[in-house]
């Protein structure tokens, strides 16, 4: 079959450039991924867009004292004015940014930053906007090919495989409240608040925290905590002074001196449950110790797999962002934080990790928000144009088999975790994972490796809790509009 236009492919082509718009457009480079745009939209195409839609809508309008679709044309626009005004902006935006980004091959990694009430539109006039764009930056793809990297190995022994068994059953242990003073690696139930110069900025009760050196927030960290906490009773009341983060969610409080108080309400100790038969069912519909320790094995190879990914991810991002300096706005930053910790979070539910362990790395990763999440966007940058020029993808039998592990790891069905990655709309993180892996593994194939030992986490030295010292960041209210109204609209 002749792959020459056929008269259908030709009306289609006409139609298409009868619609584009006629257009100046203005992009000024404000920084590596910062567009300023400034798009003049014809006259013309404004008054045939305004006729289109005036037509579209005299067919059917009804006004009292004329039959449906029989008004005269000069009322319909005067009873109509107001709703045709904002349907034809919003249709000539949609439209116009649309050939602004294919025209100027821009690729925007975010919505245009500007407030629809605040452009004016009139007919008989060029429509004139401008907005703020992130773009992704403009670079070249570094040399990826045969560079040297660390692989973590290990042989598990029977001793590694008794002491994940017994975190393993942890998770099935039952807290006990304790008539005795608090040990080190006791639990306390407590209310928090925090307080700065006085007042209260943030609260919770009956948190329970595990007693360990360090107590970990999304905005600080409490050290020496186990010294804080080693002989509280019910009743006794503790206080420390932490620095928050220059990254905390509250802008308020970055960077600032605050005093926490514990009231202790209780305390509890860990008590492991009886390995019995109902014991192995519950924890997995395991028949036997063996099979279930044969689990625990299989656990612990996922963390070598996840520390070997993670390894090789940091030697590849080391070597691939020597010369990624260019900028990155602190809008962005800020934005994309909370995909990039969600995107982790997926990681490491992936691999086995336990919640604790992985609000712990959350927690370290907002503590240090924008320099983390540069590091994390930069390299997402770098492997998807790889992946772009590899021609890699993920496919749906990629996103199926990533949720069917993540269900396998996390206990639960792949059904329930597609859900909670569709209510939570993360589908992109997802998709951008299976991809960024994929281009890992092709940098990998062309990589040399050394054999280092792999550590096995000893004693868990930090608890971590999902609160937020400093409260969380106050909602943005909008400023009213105090421009005066143009000319033109208050003629109208």
């Amino acid at each position: 079959m002749s792959e020459e236009n056929t008269p259908i492919d030709a009306e289609i082509n006409e139609a298409e450039e009868a619609t584009k718009l006629n257009q100046k457009v203005t992009v000024e480079t404000v920084g590596a991924c910062q567009r300023h745009i400034t798009v003049e939209v014809s006259v013309e195409d404004v008054n045939r867009v305004f006729e289109e839609e005036y037509s579209q809508i005299a067919k059917d309008a009804q006004i009292h004292g004329f039959r449906a679709g029989h008004a005269p044309r000069k009322l319909v626009e005067r009873f109509y004015r107001k709703e045709v005004n904002q349907k034809v902006k919003a249709d000539l935006l949609t439209a116009s940014i649309s050939q602004v980004n294919e025209d100027e091959e821009l690729a925007p990694i975010s919505e245009p930053d500007f407030k629809i009430d605040s452009i004016v539109l009139v007919e008989n006039a060029p429509f004139i906007y401008e907005y703020d764009l992130e773009v992704r930056p403009e670079f070249d793809v570094p040399q990826w090919k045969g560079l040297k990297l660390e692989k973590p190995v290990r042989e598990f022994t029977d001793k590694d495989v008794d002491n994940a068994l017994e975190n393993y059953l942890a998770r099935k242990g039952t807290l006990v409240p304790v008539d005795e003073p608090a040990k080190s690696g006791d639990y306390i139930v407590a209310n928090l608040s925090f307080t700065y110069e006085g007042a209260v900025i943030s609260s919770a009760d009956n948190e329970t925290i595990r007693i360990r050196p360090t107590l970990s927030f999304r905005d600080t960290n409490i050290e020496n905590f186990d010294q804080l906490m080693v002989g509280v009773k019910p009743g006794d009341v503790r206080t420390v002074k932490v620095t928050l983060s220059e990254d905390a969610p509250n802008p308020l409080f970055r960077g600032k001196e605050v005093e926490g108080t514990f009231t202790i309400k209780e305390v509890k100790r860990m008590e492991l449950p009886e390995l019995n038969q109902e014991m192995l069912q519950s924890l997995g519909g395991f028949e036997s110790e063996a099979e279930l320790r044969d689990a625990v094995l299989d656990s612990l190879k996922n963390q070598l797999t996840y520390a070997q990914n993670q390894s090789k991810r940091e030697g590849i991002t080391t070597q691939l962002l020597q010369d990624a300096n260019w900028d990155l706005p602190a809008k962005l930053l800020e934005n994309q934080t909370e995909r990039e910790m969600y995107r982790k979070a997926l990681e490491m539910q992936r691999a086995g990790l336990n919640a604790e362990t992985i609000q712990l790395v959350q927690n370290q990763l907002r503590q240090n928000a924008k320099e983390e999440t540069a590091k994390l966007l930069r390299e997402h940058f770098i492997l998807e144009k790889i992946a772009e020029q590899e021609n890699i993808d993920a496919t749906e039998e990629d996103i199926e088999r990533e949720i069917e592990t993540i269900a396998i790891q996390m206990g639960t069905s792949p059904r329930r975790v597609r859900l909670q990655i569709e209510n939570a709309g993360q589908e992109d993180a997802l998709r951008n994972q299976i991809v960024e892996n994929k281009v890992l593994d092709l940098i990998s194939a062309a990589a040399e490796f050394v054999e280092v030992p792999f550590e096995l986490p000893g004693v868990q030295k930090t608890s971590a809790i999902d609160y937020t010292a400093g409260g969380d960041k106050p909602e943005e209210t909008e400023e009213a509009e105090t421009e005066e109204a143009p000319a033109e609209e208050k003629a109208e």
